[in-house]
């Protein structure tokens, strides 16, 4: 599966020790070399292997700090969907221990260029209109109105208090709960699907079949049709113009059945990408200042970007959107 960036190389900790032993027990032939992989903001890791010659990807979680069912329950739905989530080899969740198919290297991060993205795009446009039609949401956590504010609530306090300095009443005071009351509302209003929530181009892989390969899918929520749509085209790395945004969002709505309005269709984007985007920004400024992860403040001026593009077209929001136009708040 995908490579986001090197770790360093370290001598076998306990848990890799128990992990070596499970698949010692299990194979006979299983490779000596075993490379970590970067893992994402949570307790796991993962570990490029071979076993019987063949490239494998092993994830350890540890069970006192992650439950692996979450992960094994949403890799069964997307597959039953047809769907290319990594198959799961063998699985130990006393241990915490998963061994998986390994997908590649091939990170959409590292493929889509605006000459390259229709195809790869196309692909993955598939996959979302399975996903929001076809994988069932049943039993899955809500994504509903306290999770929604809770995320909104995230950019008020780690960025605008916590990284910027603006006392919360400043905030307030500029509508900005008006703002989340209609975020939530709009994100409610929309058909209630299976939400990957993580949808990037860091966890899409080109594969030879049934592309695209699809990894960090455990935190699936029950949540607005729109919002692994926003998610993709949203991303981090590049900035699309608005013309080809609104060209995507015609084609997905046209794929999924039924199709809402496209009028209705473009608000509810719009609006939850502004509702996700908002959440970004603190998240990355609560990664720098709670848990020392500085890597993610430079990501920060581009969501910044899409947040003030998105309010601009909501005059009834002027006010707050010139504040976090300024000085005081901005990047």
């Amino acid at each position: 599966m995908g490579k986001r960036r090197a770790m360093p190389e370290a001598g076998p900790d306990r848990r890799e020790q128990l992990a070596r032993q499970w698949l010692a027990g299990r194979y006979a032939d299983v490779g000596d070399v075993w490379r970590p992989m970067a893992g994402d903001a949570s307790f796991r890791r993962y570990f490029r292997l071979t076993v019987g010659g063949r490239s494998h990807v092993l994830m350890d979680a540890p069970p006192e700090r992650e439950s692996s069912q979450p992960f094994l329950d949403v890799s069964r739905r997307l597959r039953a969907a047809g769907l290319h989530a990594p198959e799961v080899i063998a699985t130990d969740p006393a241990q915490g221990f998963i061994l998986l198919e390994d997908l590649g290297e091939r990170l959409y991060r590292d493929l889509v260029t605006p000459t390259s993205v229709e195809p790869l795009f196309a692909d993955a446009f598939a996959a979302l209109a399975v996903m929001a039609g076809q994988v069932d949401p049943a039993g899955l956590p809500a994504y509903d109105a306290r999770v929604l504010g809770e995320e909104l609530a995230l950019f008020r306090d780690w960025y605008l208090a916590r990284h910027k300095g603006c006392p919360p009443d400043r905030v307030e005071a500029r509508g900005w709960q008006a703002l989340c009351d209609e975020l939530v509302q709009a994100a409610l209003a929309q058909p209630q699907v299976f939400v990957h929530k993580d949808i990037h181009s860091c966890n899409l892989l080109v594969t030879e079949s049934a592309n695209p390969g699809i990894i960090d899918f455990q935190d699936a929520l029950r949540g607005p049709l729109s919002y692994d749509f926003v998610s993709l085209v949203w991303d981090r790395y590049i900035s699309w113009p608005r013309h080809r945004l609104e060209q995507w969002m015609e084609r997905f709505r046209l794929m999924l059945d039924p199709a809402p309005p496209s009028d209705q269709w473009v608000q509810w984007c719009d609006l939850m990408g502004l509702q996700r985007n908002l959440k970004i920004v603190g998240i990355f400024a609560r990664l720098w200042h709670r848990d020392g992860k500085s890597g993610y403040v430079e990501m920060i001026p581009r969501f910044y970007a899409y947040v003030l593009e998105a309010l601009r077209k909501l005059p009834r929001h002027r006010e707050l959107c010139t504040w976090l136009e300024g000085p005081e708040c901005a990047p």
